[in-house]
């Protein structure tokens, strides 16, 4: 117990005996000081005392996929310091292959009384994955916030990029260029917003399904279904994300072939460091500050008890032309 009470203090930055009053109920502690104590329980992996366990603590789980693709740190840094400002304290929940899996974040998460969960990435974007975690949560009514993908029947409210208007301005700008044959690296089939990239482009342009590659969101993945689509003479790409866009840039020069002169790659993101690769790369910029306020404004909402509507939110992306894009090569 004594070295409970020390290991509090210590993280708020208060006595113990402001920590033994909190702990037992007693009054003369400020709203502010009583939950930061509560979540530093939390936080360290103690127990609450039984009278304070109802009480949901000042956690927010935030869910990623990965830490691999820069645009998920940016989106953890943007949240987490959103949330930080209302008190919040986020907890980072990063899967990893063959380790902790989604659904076992849930349930610990659940067990921390956590006051909400932000997904940003997951098994919610792809269709035909398991979606029982996601109903455990609905089902004890949990706020939560979906980033860039829907759960149809669940209510959970969403921000999303607006796929569509990406896939338009990468497509416009290839077509300037004089690119007749562009073809689209996405992600796997059940994909939801890949699903949606793809919608776009046949809208606007003509997109035969041997022009389109599916590939696990990396680099590998970019440079495998390049190396395909290459082969049946696309000379302009559109891609489901940066890391896929490079491993195109990898495809082809592995085959010999210029970036741009002989393949323009646009990607998706604008995440760290595109500015910086060889050449740099053209892509399509997710506004990850003003999408980051938006879900924790949501989120905060929830927490509160407003009601907030299951609408989908969608962010207006900017097309940020650098250097892997050119005028289509003269056949």
């Amino acid at each position: 117990m004594t070295r409970r009470l020390a290991e509090v203090a210590k993280k708020v930055g208060v006595s113990e005996a402001t920590v033994s009053r909190v702990l037992n109920g007693k009054p003369g502690v400020s709203e502010p000081t009583r939950q930061a104590v509560l979540s530093a329980l939390d936080v360290l992996g103690y127990e609450r005392p039984t009278q304070l366990r109802g009480e949901r603590a000042r956690l927010v789980g935030l869910v990623l996929p990965e830490l691999q693709n820069p645009i998920f740190p940016a989106f953890a840094e943007v949240i987490g310091g959103a949330l930080a400002q209302l008190g919040l304290t986020p907890v980072l929940c990063t899967q990893t292959r063959g380790g902790v899996s989604e659904a076992d974040y849930v349930t610990l998460l659940l067990q921390q009384q956590v006051s909400g969960v932000v997904f940003a990435g997951g098994l919610y974007a792809q269709a035909d994955a398991p979606h029982d975690h996601y109903r455990q949560l609905a089902e004890r009514n949990i706020p939560v916030v979906l980033v860039n993908a829907p759960i149809e029947d669940l209510g959970f409210p969403g921000v999303s990029c607006d796929d569509a208007v990406a896939v338009e301005q990468s497509w416009r700008h290839l077509a300037s260029l004089g690119h007749e044959r562009i073809g689209l690296v996405l992600g796997p089939g059940d994909h939801v917003p890949s699903a949606r990239k793809l919608a776009a482009a046949r809208a606007v342009g003509h997109v035969p399904d041997e022009f389109v590659a599916r590939a696990m969101f990396s680099i590998e993945g970019g440079h495998a279904a390049a190396a395909r689509l290459i082969d049946r003479g696309v000379t302009g790409f559109i891609c489901a994300s940066d890391p896929l866009a490079l491993g195109v840039v990898r495809a082809a020069r592995r085959k010999g072939l210029d970036v741009p002169s002989r393949i323009s790659v646009v990607g998706y993101d604008d995440s760290a460091l595109m500015n910086c690769t060889e050449p740099p790369l053209t892509t399509v910029r997710q506004p990850i500050e003003a999408m980051g306020k938006a879900v924790v404004e949501l989120l905060n909402a929830q927490i509160s008890g407003s009601a907030v509507a299951a609408e989908e939110l969608l962010f207006e992306p900017e097309l940020v032309v650098r250097g892997s894009t050119a005028q289509a090569p003269r056949s």
